[in-house]
Parts: C-alpha cells; sequence; structure tokens
C-alpha cells in the first residue's frame, strides 16, 4: 500500500486544529498585553506606538502559525519589532534606567533574543532590570 498524503494542520481533526489556534491566539495576546504595559510604564503608549504594537502582532501572528512550538517566544519577538519600530522613528525604548548617571544613555536589550522568559537587560552591565510586561515608571524626583 503506497504512503497517504503528508499530514498538514488541515487534515487533524478540528477540535485538535481549533486548540492550537486558541492557543495560539492567547500566546499573542499576552504578548501584546506585556509590551503595552512596558510602553505604559514609560508613557509613551499613544495611538501610533499602539499601532507599531499592533503591526509587529500582526506580523508574529503569521511567524507563530508556520512554527507553533515558538509561540513562548513571541512576546520576547515583538518587544523587539517594537522597539526596532520605535528606533526608527522616535528614538531609543526602553531606556537603561541602570546607567543613567553615566551620560551616554542607551536602550535595554530583550534577552533571550529568541527563548520563553524574556528580559529587559542592560547591555553594558548585564544586569537583568524586568521581564518583559514588567518595567516600572522611572521614580519621579
Amino acid at each position: 500500500m503506497p504512503p497517504g498524503p503528508p499530514v498538514d494542520n488541515f487534515s487533524r481533526p478540528p477540535a485538535s486544529r481549533k486548540n492550537e489556534v486558541m492557543e495560539l491566539e492567547q500566546a499573542l495576546h499576552t504578548a501584546r498585553a506585556l509590551v503595552l504595559a512596558d510602553l505604559m510604564a514609560d508613557d509613551v503608549a499613544d495611538a501610533e506606538i499602539v499601532s507599531l504594537v499592533e503591526d509587529a502582532v500582526t506580523h508574529r501572528r503569521w511567524w507563530v502559525e508556520q512554527w507553533p512550538e515558538g509561540a513562548s517566544f513571541v512576546a520576547g519577538l515583538i518587544a523587539q519589532d517594537v522597539q526596532d519600530a520605535l528606533l526608527e522613528r522616535y528614538g531609543r525604548w526602553p531606556l537603561c534606567p541602570v546607567c543613567t548617571e553615566s551620560g551616554d544613555p542607551h536602550a535595554l536589550d530583550v534577552e533571550p533574543e529568541l527563548g520563553p522568559d524574556p528580559h529587559w537587560v542592560c547591555p553594558k552591565t548585564a544586569v537583568a532590570v524586568a521581564p518583559v510586561g514588567q518595567l516600572r515608571a522611572p521614580a519621579e524626583g
């Protein structure tokens, strides 16, 4: 008997496919919320910037549909996408709160670049500042 056709996402039972889609959408919604929380902590979540978040989510929806195992990586990727878009249009974000005395403002990096549980990290000192989604507003002086 010849082998059957290759198995794809559409040949699985509908319930299984529905659960997978729901999990991927949940990962995207969670990532959106985390990045928006960080933007709000820095008081930069205006309408144009929120649109950048939506663009990043749309782009990453396709990516995570192609690689469902990467769903746990999507928050860090969306944070990086928004950070890159902000750099092109507005400047560095989020600024490092660790090195404020150095006079050389720089942005935090997302680490790991491709992995679960992303954190904002100072690239100069390697200090983990906060998990993505948990930046805090700068202390008022």
